[in-house]
């Protein structure tokens, strides 16, 4: 019998194991002596066995986002930064999500940023386009979701090295500042929701209904224009609650609107407590038609234009009436599926600095003395 060279045998070996189907022990076997009978180097043997088991283990890997194997020892992940996860959908916006992610990706503290695509009719070439921009800081990456489902800006991912992650819409701008004090603000309050926007569940008694409304003493709801939250509870909420979550993820996808809500449900409901709410320097939300300021922590207003009006109106909110109404009925399915209302008011608002808070008279009126 002719001897082929060693790499011919290898060749040969591994074309034949490519064409088997390798979940057979039949077949495996049938590999095992064919390669020992054409070779007489025993390295070539050990080269196809490494392979052979090499091979079938990547094959028990698996690409679901809920398999336990698949999540990190959390005594592994960063407890100095945070990762970013901004959701995009609309291309209008694409300038400005390129924009705030930048600004993001500069931050001593963010460890890297994603980019969740959830428009899937956008085109390659725009997606490729803007992949190649943002490209241009290392830390930044774009995922193009499989789905529109707003569920997925929750998904558990094995990117994400950090014990803190903030999800965020493309449209809101929040100052350096605001943004660094609101991740201290979670190191001290590591179970909690922590962010700028926030707004309240309510009875109404003459209908017997839950409703989505604004109080402007107290909240019960973190939206994710800007949510910081421990990163566990991503996993708990796209994995963990059983077939009564399954039906609130799908109320979800069907209302498309909600999935904040639903978080903040599952953070209530294990915590018992409501959400923080820190007071920003100065935040912009650039999707909100019912404004076009900016609003800063002592409530004073700065009128803006906006250059593109469709970075506002392809906003949900924008929609104001129907929206709350989608959004009282979401609250309304949750709390019958989860079958209790887990969520908590929190009030009151954590601010960076309070100043000197005494009065002192200017120009005939009394001014706070540090304003003077």
């Amino acid at each position: 019998m002719t001897k082929l060279p060693l790499p011919q045998i290898c060749t040969q070996n591994l074309s034949l194991l490519s064409k088997l189907p390798l979940k057979n022990p039949f077949y495996k076997i049938k590999l095992i002596r064919v390669a020992l009978m054409e070779m007489n180097n025993i390295r070539t043997f050990v080269i196809l066995f490494f392979f052979f088991f090499s091979v079938n283990g990547l094959r028990t890997l698996s690409d679901d986002p809920c398999d336990p194997k698949a999540r990190m020892d959390p005594r592994t992940l960063r407890s100095d930064q945070i990762t970013v996860l901004i959701n995009g959908y609309s291309e209008s916006r694409i300038p400005l999500l390129q924009s705030l992610a930048a600004t993001y990706a500069t931050s001593p503290l963010v460890s890297s940023v994603l980019v969740l695509w959830g428009n899937p009719s956008t085109p390659a070439q725009t997606l490729a386009q803007l992949a190649q921009n943002l490209s241009l800081h290392h830390s930044i990456s774009l995922l193009r979701q499989s789905s529109n489902s707003l569920n997925n800006r929750f998904l558990p991912r094995s990117s994400i090295g950090t014990q803190a992650v903030l999800i965020c819409d493309d449209d809101v701008e929040i100052d350096h500042e605001s943004f660094e004090f609101a991740v201290r603000v979670w190191g001290s309050n590591r179970d909690r929701l922590i962010g700028f926007f926030v707004r309240s569940h309510d009875l109404d008694l003459s209908r017997k209904e839950w409703i989505y409304t604004v109080h402007p003493e107290k909240y019960s709801i973190l939206l994710t224009k800007f949510m910081i939250l421990r990163n566990d509870y991503l996993f708990k909420y796209s994995c963990n609650g059983g077939p009564a979550m399954v039906e609130m993820r799908r109320t979800v996808d069907r209302m498309s609107n909600c999935e904040d809500i639903l978080m903040n449900f599952v953070v209530a409901d294990e915590t018992n407590v409501g959400p923080v709410l820190v007071g920003a320097k100065w935040a912009r939300d650039y999707g909100d038609a019912r404004n076009d300021v900016d609003v800063d922590q002592d409530g004073g207003d700065q009128r803006l234009g906006l250059k593109d009006e469709g970075v506002k109106e392809v906003g949900l909110s924008s929609r104001r009436g129907e929206h709350r109404k989608r959004r009282g009925k979401c609250i309304m399915e949750f709390h019958r599926l989860m079958g209790r209302m887990p969520l908590r008011y929190g009030y009151g608002k954590v601010v960076n600095s309070v100043g000197e808070q005494a009065l002192c008279e200017k120009g005939g009126h009394l001014v706070f003395c540090d304003k003077s």
